[in-house]
């Protein structure tokens, strides 16, 4: 399950291109920061006698994801998915506001520099874009 400001996410906003979130284990406290993107873009091939490929959207796997880190991983096998949370930090209009985001939360949190973390790397790469600007305008109050 996940949660958003302490109450349970069924359904994403329609705006919401992917968010940032935090896996904490509730047995040690190590947590996880990381993004998920809520759909991926599809490509068809043409209908026939058409030259265009189809594009789309579908939903992500989102409902059951646990992250990307092996270690996270391992203790989640090992203790069972009842012993960690999954808290949605940050619904994010496009992914470059959840790159920068994400990026945002694990050089705060120092993710690299403390123990408590499963986060093992921090790969971030993000242009500067008007949506990006615009986001963080709206939700920083800058």
């Amino acid at each position: 399950m996940w949660l958003y400001k302490d109450k349970e996410v069924k359904e994403l906003p329609k705006d919401c291109e992917a968010f940032v979130y935090l896996i904490t284990n509730t047995m040690n406290g190590m947590m996880y920061v990381g993004k998920k993107l809520a759909k991926f873009k599809t490509t068809k091939k043409p209908l026939k006698g058409k030259k265009n490929k189809r594009r789309g959207t579908k939903e992500s796997d989102w409902k059951t994801y646990w992250g990307s880190s092996e270690k996270l991983a391992i203790d989640i096998e090992k203790h069972g998915e009842d012993k960690f949370t999954r808290q949605i930090l940050y619904y994010c209009a496009s992914r470059g506001v959840a790159s920068y985001l994400e990026a945002k939360e694990q050089f705060d949190r120092k993710v690299l520099e403390v123990d408590d973390y499963y986060n093992g790397i921090i790969n971030v790469r993000i242009g500067g874009s008007k949506i990006l600007r615009e986001s963080l305008k709206k939700m920083f109050k800058f």
